[in-house]
């Protein structure tokens, strides 16, 4: 404990600046609600120990010019441990982020419920459950940042509930902290970097570059437009600029090892961009590449599929971001570019329907336009789940098919030989695709300099 960073040394290491605001303090009984022996003891050696009345402070804070609301645990006050009076500090906390219509950003150090409030102490976690739904249902962003260590409640509601989830190198994070969890349990799914790898944490950052990260998140997730942002702009065509003549040549050219990826058009496209990690559920899909960007003074965000088979985490992954995208009014950009969805066995059970099919409801479903380039490869459902209708656009190096031409060839009981004249009769050249109204044009080169 005695190297763990206070409440305040955190606020420090995040911020610019911090005002501290006071929760007004409930009278209540010395040794707590289930009188508790020696309970008001032990508050007041932490009380000393610490220089804190609770396990909490918080207040509006500066991050490299971006106000928030910003709450610290001190874990030193009986082990961060949320109990009733915690409870009221969190309240307020989130009431006023909503109330000065700010951002929170909630640095996490805590072992959990208070054991010597029983019941009373675990309920304090529907409070805060209730006030995250109620910031999330203004359409202001919440951050966490998970210090060394972040367990039990506080994480299920806290931590796992931000939208955006920060954690600091080696904190221990999980639901069941050190003393309750199986003792031949894997460390390494307790750990800030276990939990990235499981898709619950979206980036492992360095305390030394911790303040910079939070003022760019928070610039992204506050530079949505609530009366309806205007379209993301279609980035240009990065490959070669010839529309191919046949649809095996489209084929191809789609499939040419060397044609731009989604990375390439990301990097071209933003001035910087921070990514979304995982689908929360345990997976995450390095085919899928979501985030929030800055693109001429504005923010965007992303979900851009590079080139591979899209798994369930994946679809999950871009739904997140679709679904946040739109509470925050920010409008979204997706790159398609996959030869179809993942449909391996893992995958299957990892429950592939279920996640395309959450994929086609979140583009249907966001009030934000979305607006679609195909760069390469559209394969089938797997690639349509990320199209917007009406807002889809075509390089001349992709192809777009309702099932890539050497399996409609098999299904059609066709020879190998026929696969090209099959490619042709399925009308996948970007040409084609505006001609039938899937496509609303051929995205152009990059204008000379």
């Amino acid at each position: 404990m005695a190297d763990r960073p206070s409440a305040r040394a955190a606020i420090e290491a995040a911020t610019s600046g911090f005002t501290e605001l006071h929760a007004p303090e409930r009278e209540t009984a010395a040794e707590g609600p289930l009188g508790w022996e020696g309970y008001a003891a032990s508050r007041a050696r932490a009380r000393e120990r610490t220089g804190e009345q609770e396990s909490v402070i918080y207040g509006e804070a500066d991050v490299e010019g971006r106000a928030c609301v910003v709450l610290s645990f001190e874990f030193g006050f009986l082990g961060g441990s949320l109990g009733e009076r915690t409870g009221d500090r969190l309240e307020a906390a989130y009431r006023a982020a909503r109330e000065r219509r700010l951002p929170l950003v909630s640095l996490i150090a805590t072992g959990g419920s208070r054991m010597q409030e029983g019941m009373v102490a675990l309920t304090q976690l529907q409070r805060v459950a209730r006030q995250s739904t109620l910031l999330r249902s203004a359409g202001l962003p919440q951050i966490a940042v998970l210090r060394d260590p972040t367990t039990g409640g506080g994480w299920a509601t806290l931590g796992a509930g931000a939208d955006v989830v920060l954690a600091l190198p080696g904190a221990q994070v999980g639901f069941a902290g050190s003393r309750v969890r199986p003792a031949d349990a894997d460390p390494a799914a307790y750990a800030a970097e276990g939990q990235l790898a499981a898709g619950a944490v979206d980036a492992v950052v360095p305390v030394a570059e911790l303040r910079g990260v939070l003022g760019r998140w928070l610039g992204l997730l506050s530079g949505g437009v609530a009366d309806g942002p205007a379209p993301a702009e279609v980035p240009f065509a990065l490959g070669g600029s010839g529309l191919p003549g046949t649809g095996w040549e489209a084929v191809s050219q789609a499939r040419a090892p060397s044609r731009p990826r989604a990375s390439a058009y990301l990097d071209a496209y933003f001035t910087f961009r921070l990514p979304l990690s995982g689908d929360r559920c345990g997976g995450v899909d390095p085919g899928m590449l979501c985030g929030f960007g800055e693109r001429g003074g504005r923010t965007v965000a992303y979900a851009a599929q590079a080139g591979t088979a899209t798994r369930p985490a994946g679809y999950r992954t871009a739904a997140r971001l679709l679904r946040l995208a739109d509470r925050l009014g920010v409008p979204v950009l997706t790159l398609v570019d996959t030869p179809g969805a993942a449909n391996d066995a893992a995958a299957e059970r990892a429950g592939q329907g279920a996640a395309i099919a959450d994929c086609f409801a979140a583009v249907a479903g966001v009030g934000v336009p979305v607006t679609t380039l195909v760069i390469g490869e559209g394969g089938s459902g797997g690639a349509l789940a990320l199209a917007s209708p009406g807002r889809t656009w075509v390089t001349p190096d992709s192809y777009f098919s309702v099932i890539a031409p050497e399996l409609a060839a098999a299904i059609l009981k066709r020879g190998v030989g026929a696969v090209r004249g099959t490619a042709d009769q399925l009308g996948v050249r970007p040409q084609d695709l505006v001609r039938l109204g899937v496509a609303r044009g051929v995205s152009p080169t990059p204008p000379l300099p």
